[in-house]
Formats: C-alpha cells, sequence, structure tokens
C-alpha cells in the first residue's frame, strides 16, 4: 500500500535528504570525515526502508524515529558550522541547508502520526472480529 499518505510525507523527508546532500556540498566540518555527505546517505536509506516496510508500522514508526534523530544531530552541526562560518568574500551568504533536516524532521513527524492512525484503525477493526 504505497499509496498511503504517511508513504507521501515520507518520501517528502527523503527528498529533503537528497536536496541537503546536493546543495550541503561546501559545507566543511571535518577534513577527514564527510559527516554532512555520509548522514544524507543514511537518512535516504533509512527513508527508503521506511517506505518499503509498509506492512510492519512499528518498524516503520522505528525507522522514522531514527530518522528524526539523525536529522536532528545533523541540524546541530549545521548550526555549528553557520555559528562557525565567517562572512567574508568567498562565502558573502549563509547558507540554507539547516532548513532541508528541520522539513524533514516535521514532514517524519505527520508521517507517524498517520502511521498510528493506521495502527489505531487495524486494532479497532481486529477488536470487532
Amino acid at each position: 500500500m504505497l499509496q498511503r499518505i504517511q508513504t507521501i510525507w515520507t518520501l517528502l523527508a527523503v527528498l529533503a535528504a537528497v536536496f541537503l546532500f546536493i546543495t550541503g556540498q561546501d559545507v566543511v566540518i571535518s577534513d577527514s570525515i564527510p559527516v554532512l555527505n555520509i548522514g544524507c546517505i543514511i537518512l535516504v536509506i533509512i527513508g527508503s526502508l521506511s517506505v518499503f516496510s509498509f506492512k510492519n508500522r512499528k518498524r516503520q514508526i522505528l525507522l522514522n524515529t531514527i530518522s528524526i534523530i539523525i536529522n536532528a544531530l545533523l541540524i546541530g552541526v549545521l548550526a555549528y558550522w553557520l555559528l562557525n562560518l565567517s562572512g567574508g568574500i568567498q562565502f558573502p551568504e549563509k547558507g540554507i541547508e539547516p532548513i532541508f533536516p528541520l522539513i524533514a524532521v516535521i514532514c517524519l513527524l505527520i508521517a507517524n502520526v498517520y502511521i498510528r492512525k493506521d495502527e489505531r484503525l487495524v486494532k479497532s477493526v481486529d477488536r470487532l472480529r
């Protein structure tokens, strides 16, 4: 059942991770470890696993919660990067990168609300049998 509303919200969160991967190429937090790229790849993998585990709603909620935690960590990392970024000639404008994890967190919270709503509906139907 890929046509459910929570699938659309989860796909929007995955799309936000892809946009963060694309726009975050100039973000350098550590010289040796590409923290942002690794985080974005993990978010895309977890999001696609969440989309295709529609038969197991508890796993879907768990994967979305893990994605919310990773996005919150990315918001912190990007806020740290923005605070240490100088507004000189190389970077005349500060980036919009922290907006994408924030959008993803909101979309995943809405998806979890609809997943829990489906879970309650299935439990109520099971009681009637």
